[in-house]
């Protein structure tokens, strides 16, 4: 640095601000959190909000707010999972997805993924357990181009199959990976034994279910419940109340369809069903834990005594969950209680946590202990004052923008509470006493039909649970899907036939298809990385009409196998063998599956083909053997196939369609399983009609 920039430098470094207060006497104590000082908490105002019923019966309500050049709303619609049917759980939420990512008849989701993005817009869709919701966003400047396509996407979603089949995929993938998560394990546990396992509230999605769901059924579920007068519409922006309502009147205009009035949520039926609950992994080194019973609704008149009661019990650091199992045991990782009320059904009441395994019957012990402690004398006066305002504090972040404002004033609306809720809620939490915390305490809190889930190695365990009561073991089984064989109805048999015979036509004509007598594959396998990474080349010869021989090169090895559809052999690096059990299974399966063969599935008298959706075939046989076909609108081309497997459904996707002996045959399959992906292959090389014999296709080499 030269002489001349120090004498620059140094002067100003002197007069720094930050020299001051180096210079200033130094504190020997650290200030304490207690000293510092929050205003009070704003008043909550709730803005005049517009409302209206359009002359189609739908319920509109509008909110200026021209802080920024911004529009947004959303449909809320009187819906939900609750009423999905018990043989087709998640209908609801497939259709949710599916009415945004289906796009509308004029456009696909993906040309209006691009549409949106370009203007920095969103419109999405998704219905919950109580309603649906279709939602917008945009700039000012383009109010009017998203504002059409949200009324589309409202009013004539288009449900595209491949998003169908795209939407069915996700949700069996979430249900291949729902025993990964011990922390869900329990929650899903807890709530499944709360509200019962045979109730809407407490269903377990299988694969089955979802499986059973067709476009038909999304489209009957959507035209149900979306309907002008089972919607109330919410727009807040920058933007004249009365423009806006004019706009809306005009936008939807057209739209006077009508159904009857939707039905009451079911109510929530289950019983008690207090006991310990254990839902075994020996992979993990902690326990998660649930425990709690059924609580009540918003509406409930000691709800907020309750909820202060709560946080008093586990809301934080000074809760007394906290301070005695975490903070003096050092038990617990984390611990919480929540007085978990619904807007209109019962919630449950909650205490969760996780804890180290040697210390897991204790745990549960102590919180025990702590209800019973809360239910027998008053809590401090720090204690209430402390949940009051923590309770009331975190309440009003419902209310700080006037979008969320808007949100919550719809919600009660949409749930039959009065408008002034708010204020009624804040007047209560202010008038919530000590003694009022024991008497909810005593009259709600119910020791005996406390549900106590745990997720984690019992071996690990320092003391058995059994010491708390009788221990039910969880079953965390997922089911492997089943298709349904084809039922034998003589429309949709005619039906399925006259697809099967468009699918015949596009691959080359069922003259041909019929003529082949044998075929042969060469393969290139490769395994996805998730589920092991390895690379395979496959020989498959079939010989009609039951001969399957498969030769495989893996690195761990050769291995051949020969089936004639009832039994055979197979050879590999520890040995030789009779092919039986699973193997033969499989190898059953794939005959069965064979590509000509489910083309010419009319022919065979042991089959039947019947139409169950769009563009869908089921083809069973009477050995039990069952498979769905997706024949391809556009092309008439078999694209997709599905199947159950041992860790969840198969699904085989075709494409590069090339024609081998005047037949169209796919050379890439997609193959997924349990909704994740599991492996590609690329067909190398195909021939048809060899002339190969069975003493050729047997012999053992």
């Amino acid at each position: 640095m030269s002489r001349r920039l120090l004498e620059i430098v140094i002067p100003a470094l002197l007069t720094a601000p930050w020299l001051a207060l180096a210079q200033a006497p130094r504190s020997n104590t650290i200030p304490s959190y207690k000293d510092l000082k929050f205003p009070p908490l704003g008043k909550i105002n709730i803005p005049d909000i517009a409302q209206v019923t359009l002359p189609n019966g739908m319920k509109l309500y509008l909110l200026e707010n021209h802080e920024l050049p911004l529009v947004s709303g959303f449909a809320l619609v009187r819906t939900g999972n609750l009423f999905d049917p018990k043989d087709k759980i998640g209908l609801a939420t497939i259709t949710g997805m599916v009415m945004r990512t289906g796009g509308t008849k004029s456009e696909t989701g993906d040309q209006l993924d691009e549409k949106l993005e370009n203007i920095a817009a969103s419109v999405e869709s998704g219905i919950g357990e109580t309603n649906g919701r279709v939602s917008f966003s945009a700039l000012k400047e383009n109010t009017d181009e998203v504002m059409s396509i949200f009324r589309d996407l409202l009013t004539i979603p288009e449900f595209r199959q491949e998003k169908i089949d795209l939407a069915k995929t996700q949700i069996r993938s979430g249900i291949s990976r729902r025993n990964d998560d011990p922390d869900g394990i329990a929650s899903r546990v807890f709530a499944e034994t709360i509200y019962g396992r045979d109730t809407p509230y407490g269903w377990r999605e299988e694969y089955e279910h979802v499986d059973r769901i067709q476009r038909d059924d999304l489209i009957a579920f959507y035209k149900r419940y979306f309907f002008p007068a089972n919607i109330m519409l919410a727009v807040q922006g920058d933007f004249s109340a009365a423009d806006m309502k004019a706009k809306v009147e005009k936008l939807f205009a057209d739209w006077k369809y009508q159904q009857p009035p939707v039905p009451l949520f079911p109510e929530v039926t289950s019983k008690p069903a207090p006991g310990v609950y254990v839902a075994v992994k020996n992979d993990v080194t902690q326990t998660f834990l649930e425990v709690g019973h059924l609580s009540g609704t918003l509406k409930d008149k000691d709800y907020p005594a309750l909820e202060v009661m709560a946080d008093i019990l586990g809301g934080g650091f000074p809760s007394r969950l906290f301070q005695r199992v975490r903070t003096k045991l050092g038990y617990a990782y984390s611990i919480s209680a929540n007085w978990g009320a619904q807007f209109n059904h019962p919630g449950i009441f909650t205490i969760s946590g996780s804890t180290k395994s040697l210390s897991t019957t204790e745990t549960v012990q102590a919180i025990k202990e702590e209800i019973e402690r809360i239910r027998a004398a008053e809590v401090t006066d720090q204690e209430l004052k402390t949940a009051k305002e923590t309770v009331e504090n975190g309440f009003v972040f419902n209310f700080d923008t006037r979008a969320k404002t808007l949100g919550r004033m719809m919600t009660y609306e949409y749930y039959g509470y009065p408008k002034d809720f708010i204020f009624q809620y804040q007047k209560a939490i202010a008038s919530v006493t000590k003694a009022d915390v024991l008497r909810v305490a005593k009259q709600h809190l119910r020791p005996q039909d406390l549900v106590i889930v745990a997720v984690g190695n019992p071996k690990e365990f320092a003391k058995p649970l059994d010491t708390l009561g009788k221990v039910t073991l969880v079953d965390l089984t997922i089911p492997e899907p089943k298709q349904e064989t084809a039922a034998a109805d003589p429309a949709s048999m005619e039906k399925g036939k006259q697809l099967l015979e468009k699918a015949q036509q596009a691959a080359g004509g069922v003259d041909k298809l019929a003529a082949v007598t044998d075929w042969m594959q060469v393969v290139d396998v490769q395994i996805d990385p998730s589920v092991g990474g390895m690379k395979m080349k496959q020989i498959n010869r079939w010989l009609a009409p039951t001969g399957f021989r498969q030769e495989v090169e893996a690195p761990f090895g050769k291995l051949s196998s020969y089936t004639n559809g009832t039994s055979g052999w197979v050879r590999g690096p520890q040995g030789e063998g009779a092919l039986v059990g699973p193997m033969l299974k499989q190898a059953q399966g794939e005959i069965f599956r064979n590509y000509v063969r489910l083309l010419t599935s009319d022919r065979d008298e042991n089959r039947t083909v019947n139409l169950t959706g769009a563009g869908m075939l089921n083809i069973s046989d009477k050995s039990g053997n069952s498979v769905r076909i997706v024949i391809d609108e556009n092309t008439g081309l078999l694209s997709k196939l599905s199947y159950a497997g041992p860790q969840g459904t198969i699904e085989e996707t075709y494409s590069d369609f090339r024609d081998v002996a005047g037949i169209k045959v796919p050379h890439k399959i997609l193959i997924t399983q349990g909704g994740r992906k599991f492996a590609e292959a690329a067909i190398l090389d195909y021939k048809v009609n060899t002339g190969i014999t069975t003493a050729e296709m047997s012999k053992r080499q």
